[in-house]
């Protein structure tokens, strides 16, 4: 019997799920035995199976508006389960696109101040000048220009959660003032003498290397420990290749609705193209993409310009790959392949020629994520979720 997920749209009011074959999951591309093109089912919203959904058992947790399936994504929502009830700094680590502030967003949504004001500000769209002010406010006449006093990001944030998005761009002269409210809960407006407090729970987020940084004397080895209480790895979407299908799906039902175009199917080269490719600006790039295939769309078939993306492909081939990128991405792929069983005769370290703890090790120096599959054997595991 076909298992189903329902996948949520967190631009719906009614979160109305749009139920998806487990085919799309197990083979992330339809098969050559299917038809000439994807089911319009995977487009289709089924109501009533959907609130059965909602009301059964949620194998996801309830965070509707990530989507995801497999087990790297299911490695970070057990982490967000895990550290949200806390009021422990967590440090999110990803590269552009990859949908940190979703996580951030999923921790104090599941932590006990869901209640309170969730505030963010990113540290890299802020001039060096005036982050300082943003971070702790400042008192009327402190510089030029400042005509009346300013609430800073924290004192708004008093009693709940702060974002601060690309942490590694904060100046290093800024840094001993964030480690001092991080670790005393306390501040002071520019231009005054007066301590303020503020009871904060920090979410920091960043797409760089920070413990490089501190190894180049760029960021404070003491900021650095102290936001790296709970490292949340997010990992990029090459890395989630069988979750494409059902992230196309979502964004080609939400632009459809949004243009009031009647998108019922997506051929089944598209799909293939679509999972097969690297998505360097993860899942950033790919929803502008589907955004403007919808555009360009016409009929009930879905017609993006794939051209776009091997002209994109080639660009990105010329790029030079260190040799640890080029074994994560071999090792990631292999893991993929298997449905990240590791061991056993249809493992992934029998297909890369290495002993089980060998590959362990690799995955491990390398940041890479085992799903939940467990490996017994030649048997494995799959726990379908949805996201």
């Amino acid at each position: 019997m076909a298992l189903e997920n329902a996948v949520h749209s967190e631009n719906q009011n009614d979160a109305e799920p749009c139920l998806t074959r487990q085919a799309a999951y197990e083979a992330a591309i339809p098969t050559p035995a299917a038809a000439a093109s994807t089911s319009s089912g995977l487009l289709s919203t089924v109501a009533s199976r959907g609130r059965e959904a909602i009301n059964g058992k949620r194998l996801n947790g309830s965070f509707e508006n990530i989507i995801g399936a497999r087990g790297a994504l299911r490695d970070v929502l057990d982490l967000v389960r895990t550290v949200a009830p806390t009021d422990s700094t967590a440090l999110i680590e990803g590269e552009t696109g990859t949908g940190k502030e979703l996580i951030a967003r999923a921790i104090h949504e599941h932590s006990t101040r869901r209640d309170r004001s969730f505030l963010k500000l990113n540290c890299a769209a802020i001039p060096i000048g005036l982050l300082e002010s943003e971070l702790f406010g400042h008192e009327r006449g402190a510089f030029t220009g400042a005509v009346a006093r300013k609430v800073g990001r924290f004192e708004a944030a008093n009693q709940g959660t702060l974002f601060l998005d690309e942490v590694g761009d904060i100046p290093r002269e800024l840094q001993p003032k964030l480690l001092r409210v991080l670790q005393d809960g306390e501040f002071e407006r520019l231009g005054s003498t007066q301590t303020q407090r503020a009871n904060v729970r920090l979410i920091a987020a960043t797409n760089k290397d920070l413990a490089e940084l501190v190894a180049q004397n760029q960021f404070r080895r003491d900021l650095y420990y102290r936001l790296n209480v709970f490292p949340i790895p997010v990992p990029p979407l090459r890395d989630r290749s069988g979750d494409i299908p059902l992230l196309v799906t979502h964004f080609v039902r939400i632009y459809s609705e949004r243009m009031h175009k009647q998108i019922e199917s997506i051929p089944a080269e598209v799909m293939e193209a679509l999972v097969g490719h690297s998505w360097p600006g993860n899942i950033r790039e790919l929803q502008n993409f589907i955004e403007r295939s919808v555009i360009l769309t016409g009929g009930k078939t879905l017609r993006p310009p794939l051209g776009g993306l091997r002209q994109t492909a080639e660009i990105d081939s010329l790029k030079p790959v260190t040799l640890e990128e080029a074994e994560r991405q071999h090792i990631c792929k292999t893991l993929e392949h298997v449905h990240w069983v590791v061991s056993g005769p249809r493992g992934a370290a029998l297909r890369l020629g290495l002993k089980r703890s060998t590959l362990y090790a690799r995955m491990q120096k390398l940041g890479i994520f085992r799903g939940r599959s467990q490996a017994f054997g030649n048997k494995s595991f799959h726990a379908p979720f949805s996201a």
